[in-house]
């Protein structure tokens, strides 16, 4: 890469913002299709073994993971986010790290380390594969990561601002209100996207952009599935299935492209 770019700054101020909270602190189980269906895949194998969730946030995924197994461990670098889980979830093994280093936790240990929600994408490439490394690091010989990221053929990327302005409504008092709305929002939007597209970069297999997300202050990584693939192959994992987030349908190993907004990977660690 040319240049160190600072995704992680401007992403962690984006979610300790007002709208990333209430987005974090949603009663929600899945946030699509192909995440239930990448879960559901794997739970019976990683039932009762020990977990790792990496970027728990607000606690979204901690319920829906200690189901599998209350040998489970969250951890989060959001210290504002983790604090709100450690509320929710007293008791629970859940702890402030980066998941750049996580020299903390043992080698080969856990049967499960998932990283949910594209979080993945919200740092910059070199970071990315440190990610991939220590998650390799921590999971046992045969064991199984489970993360999202964001589709660079799926119809999210290149999002711009326009997407803010009000649709449409035959009910006068709905599209009044979603002008007002768009009258609210749309300064903020397209603040936050001209001071962040001067990051915008194109490479090999992925590139970077904001994100619509609160309001485009994210800049996040959209990569295609032959280079994530070929990267989790190359850091020795052997992707074993893709879902959609559309319709959580299984891609087959030889599709090249998807028109989901993201991916969900599981993949081996070689035993």
């Amino acid at each position: 890469m040319d240049m160190q770019l600072p995704l992680d700054q401007i992403n962690q101020r984006a979610w300790t913002t007002r709208d990333a909270f209430r987005e974090f602190t949603r009663e929600k189980v899945w946030t699509d299709a192909g995440e239930q269906a990448a879960f559901t895949r794997i739970a019976r194998e990683c039932h009762g073994q020990p977990l790792l969730d990496i970027g728990i946030g607000a606690g979204r995924t901690v319920p829906m993971m200690m189901q599998m197994s209350s040998d489970y461990t969250g951890i989060d670098y959001t210290a504002a986010l983790l604090e709100q889980s450690r509320t929710r979830f007293p008791g629970v093994d859940l702890r402030h790290m980066d998941a750049r280093d996580m020299a903390a936790l043992p080698s080969d240990h856990y049967a499960l380390t998932a990283f949910s929600w594209n979080g993945i994408d919200c740092v910059d490439y070199e970071d990315r594969v440190r990610i991939l490394r220590e998650m390799h690091r921590v999971t046992r010989p045969g064991g199984l990561v489970l993360f999202s990221t964001h589709n660079r053929g799926g119809p999210g990327f290149d999002e711009s601002p326009r997407q803010l302005l009000p649709r449409f409504s035959v009910n006068p008092l709905r599209y009044g209100w979603r002008v007002l709305r768009a009258a609210r929002l749309l300064p903020l939007g397209i603040w936050n996207y001209r001071r962040n597209a001067r990051l915008h970069r194109d490479y090999e297999g992925y590139s970077i952009r904001t994100a619509a997300a609160h309001y485009f202050g994210i800049v996040i990584v959209y990569t295609t599935l032959p280079e994530q693939r070929r990267q989790l192959e190359a850091l020795g994992f052997e992707v074993e299935a893709v879902y959609g987030s559309c319709e959580g349908d299984l891609i087959g190993p030889e599709q090249q492209t998807s028109d989901a907004w993201w991916l969900h990977f599981i993949a081996r660690k070689a035993a």
